[in-house]
């Protein structure tokens, strides 16, 4: 365990599992502390590379991005700190890899329920190489004018309003990141504020304890008094006693143990943190506070004599020369993000494309106004002459009007995505009709559109196979290959997407048979267990139910459709349908006479 001070002005950590708004705040508190350089060296996100795009003041910023820990600390071998936002599931296996970097010096665990014995292994590696665990289960730590791990202290307002943007001269520890935000607050308004402030964690086994960081901070030139706030439960505050039974600790400590009220209780009672149970006499607060008092610590009578008590020993140190209070600073102005200052009135600004032909800012798309489940209901359509030029038969009424569906659904999705951006660019530079609808035809591919064949031939290959959901996705998986089909950007298991809705409930209403699309649904299913956005997209529900319709039709020999699909008929449907949206993009720009297109330099990132 480190024997002083752990941050500085200088500090850079390893962030892990990308968060933005704990980034963003990270970034803000070093502008806010006049750093000439952001906290955060590097993100890790597994399986991912390249940037992200953040604030540091008023300048936008690309923060590099590494796959493994390794790669990152390689790369910022100053970056001492790893800031570990990986879930109870994989947190212990990647603090253990990052504390066998010779370069991390600090690890905070910010994650709840990590097993106790893996934790244990992490406590036992971090003394014996004598690094620093904060955590598990904790909102990290400051010093202030200097770092802040993650979400520490809340808001810029609140670190303002806690004087956390300059040094004071107290040292504070807590097991509570909650109520270290409160007794941040308190200490704020009754001294000139804190040094540094730690949450070790409310586990059982916490990766450092009360007692560790009291003696850092005695051993801390700069903090002059100490204030600790234990909770019932464990024994961790015993450490501190007998550091103060022998003479270890040389600054006046402050302290209250919460809790007292378990007493009033009948039976034991638990408390928010794991470690937060008395499990006997020794255990309890007021033994605790007890033992704190007679080993010489400050120790009030209540909870709310804790601020008169906070306030009467830094007035004691000030009147006695050993202390200075630190004169008070201005920060700078944090400046707020565009869409807030949007939101609040503050501002207005322009937008760069005009668009009269659809919306799709809704629940559901509109096309002129008129929602897709209304152009849905009212049943028009060109699917007999579609039928008889693509299929050579005259399918069952309830198969062109599925096909009929398919191409309301998939005429237009506003003006934002990549086809539409295109043919409008080109119609606004001038070109003709078929120039235009063409420069938005060929973005159409495996990112955009250009899936829907290959998720019937996946789905259909797996069904006929008898391949479980396990059994198709993993082996995907294993070759490498993104399930066709599944996944949406903006789409997840609690916000459905409803063209996937509509599609499902006409086919039930109407098709003889849906095998192909429960078994999609199936494998919805097990990638839902995955992640919360691989959901059953459009492009898989028209090609599943394609398959259920060519099928359950009886009008196509097995060989027909395995033709069908193998020619490229479905993502047919697909082009067909956007090229109805295309040519709409391209007489609405030409209407409104709008002028070359040129993209604004501030809405790109100049970075080496």
């Amino acid at each position: 365990m480190a024997t002083g001070q752990i941050f500085s002005r200088n500090t850079q950590a390893l962030f892990y599992n990308y968060k933005q708004l704990p980034i963003q705040r990270m970034l803000d508190f070093d502008f806010l502390c006049g750093r000439e350089t952001p906290s955060v060296a590097g993100i890790i996100n597994p399986g991912s590379e390249g940037f992200q795009k953040l604030f540091f003041g008023q300048e936008e910023i690309a923060i590099p991005v590494h796959s493994t820990i390794e790669a990152a600390c390689a790369a910022h071998p100053t970056a001492d700190v790893f800031i570990n936002f990986a879930s109870f599931r994989s947190a212990a296996a990647s603090s253990m890899s990052a504390l066998k970097q010779h370069t991390i010096r600090v690890i905070a665990i910010i994650a709840e329920g990590v097993p106790e014995s893996d934790t244990k292994q992490l406590i036992a590696y971090a003394r014996a190489n004598n690094k620093v665990v904060i955590g598990p289960s904790t909102v990290g730590g400051i010093q202030a004018g200097a770092f802040k791990i993650g979400d520490t202290a809340g808001t810029i307002d609140n670190i303002i309003q806690c004087k956390l943007y300059r040094p004071g001269s107290v040292g504070f520890v807590s097991k509570s990141g909650g109520m270290s935000n409160e007794l941040y607050n308190t200490i704020a308004r009754v001294t000139d504020g804190i040094y540094e402030g730690i949450a070790i964690g409310g586990d059982v086994f916490p990766g450092s304890t009360l007692s560790d960081h009291v003696l850092r901070f005695n051993n801390i030139p700069q903090v002059k008094m100490i204030v600790v706030l234990g909770e019932l439960g464990g024994r961790d505050e015993y450490s501190l006693v007998e550091a103060l039974k022998e003479g270890k600790i040389h600054k006046p400590v402050v302290a209250w143990v919460s809790g007292t009220c378990a007493r009033l209780f009948k039976s034991e009672v638990q408390f928010g943190h794991a470690g937060a149970k008395s499990g006997g006499e020794l255990e309890s607060a007021q033994v605790k506070n007890q033992a704190l008092r007679d080993a010489g610590a400050v120790v009030p009578t209540s909870y709310e004599a804790f601020e008169t008590a906070i306030k009467e020993t830094f007035e004691k140190l000030v009147e006695e020369g050993k202390i200075s209070p630190v004169p008070e600073i201005k920060p700078p102005q944090i400046p707020e993000d565009l869409k807030y200052a949007i939101k609040s009135g503050k501002v207005r600004a322009p937008t760069h494309i005009i668009s009269t032909i659809s919306d799709d800012r809704g629940d559901e798309p509109c096309y002129a106004g008129v929602p897709m489940s209304t152009i849905v209901q009212s049943g028009f359509g060109v699917g007999d002459v579609i039928s008889l030029l693509w299929f050579k038969r005259s399918l069952p009424r309830y198969c062109t009007q599925f096909i009929e569906i398919c191409i309301m659904l998939c005429a237009d999705h506003g003006p934002c995505v990549s086809g539409a951006h295109n043919t409008i660019v080109t119609a606004r530079a001038g070109k003709d009709l078929v120039s235009s609808l063409v420069s938005g035809l060929l973005t159409i591919g495996p990112r955009f559109g250009g899936a829907i064949d290959d998720a019937a031939r996946y789905f259909k290959d797996a069904y006929e196979k008898g391949l479980t959901p396990y059994e198709f996705v993993e082996g995907m998986k294993k070759k490498g290959i993104r399930v066709p089909g599944i996944g949406h950007r903006i789409k997840s298991r609690d916000n459905r997407d409803k063209r996937v809705e509509l599609l499902q409930k006409y086919a039930h209403t109407h098709f003889p048979s849906v095998k192909y699309m429960e078994y999609a649904v199936q494998v919805e299913t097990y990638t839902l267990s995955k992640a919360n956005n691989l959901v059953l997209n459009v492009d898989g529900a028209i090609g599943s139910l394609f398959l259920d319709l060519l099928a359950g039709s009886g009008m196509f020999s097995k060989q027909e459709i395995d033709e069908i699909v193998e020619i490229g008929y479905l993502n047919g449907l697909f082009v067909l349908a956007r090229s109805i949206g295309l040519i709409g993009h391209t007489f609405d720009q030409k209407r409104l006479k709008q002028p070359l297109y040129r993209h604004p330099w501030e809405d790109v990132l100049y970075t080496k």
